[in-house]
């Protein structure tokens, strides 16, 4: 986690009360647990070893806890294993009698599959180390996006997902509150969003939506704001070849093919230049490339004021008559 990263996280978790559970299986945090008390004084916070069946995710946890398996969590399991315990811990709110769990989970949830694997598979010494806090909805959300901007293991879409989701349910719809509250940028905010909006069947169109990034969605923009029942209907026809892929015809098609094929669908394949003819002359200064139904002019920054004008005097001439 950032430095800058670090401040945000601090400030979500100042003035929140917490639940100390004085037990022998207790741990010291080693970094977040640590505060000075009024008296000068260091403060000590006491973490709880628990079995992770007691824990549930919280359902607006931004990472796809279905998505979580042994190869991705392969890092975190041998790391586990090798310390001989979990090292920092999850963050939890503690659940009301009667909800099949005594714990949410807010944030930790590849920590939470790493220790369940693990006492799955023959190493049932191990526990999950969590801390208890008490939290809203909004801080849960807040605390949960610091702790995971910087991770690449949570992907751009499983992100963006959360940001829409949390801009009605806590700030009311309100961009710029929202972008606020998070300390961002309201276009860094906007692009991810616009990532969360897209149709489904651009997002079907992926192989994984771990592979969908922001980026994407930038290109993605111009496609469907030029040609978008054209983009759409080649992604239907790519979701239809991934799933066939999964159920084993075939292999998947990776994300710069379908990109490929998405932006062909929207302007066609790009026609060889055409050189513009004027003034009797082929002038190699000016020349015309068609992309679907746009046509881009390239000139050199060397040409003339006149050379230019009956270039696309010519150019206005031929579209005419080829109509």
């Amino acid at each position: 986690m950032s430095k800058r990263h670090d401040a945000i996280f601090d400030d979500v978790l100042r003035d929140i009360p917490q639940e100390v559970a004085a037990e022998k299986t207790s741990a010291r945090f080693l970094k977040r647990s640590n505060a000075l008390a009024d008296s000068g004084e260091r403060e000590e916070k006491l973490l709880r070893w628990v079995d992770p069946d007691r824990c549930i995710m919280w359902e607006r946890h931004n990472r796809a806890y279905e998505l979580l398996n042994e190869e991705n969590c392969r890092d975190l399991i041998d790391s586990i294993k090798s310390q001989g315990q979990q090292e920092f811990p999850a963050i939890v709110r503690k659940l009301p009698a009667g909800q099949g769990a005594e714990y949410e989970v807010i944030c930790g949830a590849r920590r939470h599959f790493a220790v369940s694997w693990l006492r799955a598979n023959n190493y049932p010494q191990f526990r999950y180390l969590i801390e208890v806090r008490d939290l809203s909805d909004e801080e849960a959300f807040r605390l949960a996006d610091i702790e995971n901007r910087d991770r690449a293991d949570l992907s751009d879409y499983e992100r963006a997902r959360d940001y829409l989701m949390a801009l009605d349910l806590y700030y009311g719809g309100k961009q710029k509150a929202m972008a606020a509250r998070l300390e961002v940028s309201e276009a860094w905010l906007s692009r991810y969003l616009y990532l969360a909006r897209l149709p489904q069947e651009i997002v079907a169109a992926w192989p994984q939506i771990t592979e969908l990034k922001e980026l994407h969605a930038r290109s993605l923009r111009p496609w469907l704001a030029d040609a978008r029942e054209d983009v759409l209907a080649e992604a239907r026809k790519l979701g239809a070849e991934q799933h066939g892929a999964r159920a084993g015809q075939g292999d998947l098609v990776p994300v710069a093919k379908l990109l490929a094929r998405l932006k062909a669908a929207a302007y066609g394949a790009p026609t060889a230049p055409e050189k513009l003819t004027f003034g009797g002359a082929a002038q190699d200064q000016v020349k015309m490339q068609r992309r679907g139904s746009k046509i881009h002019l390239e000139f050199s920054d060397a040409i003339s004021e006149e050379a230019l004008r009956l270039a696309l005097d010519a150019f206005i001439r031929s579209e005419i008559a080829g109509k």
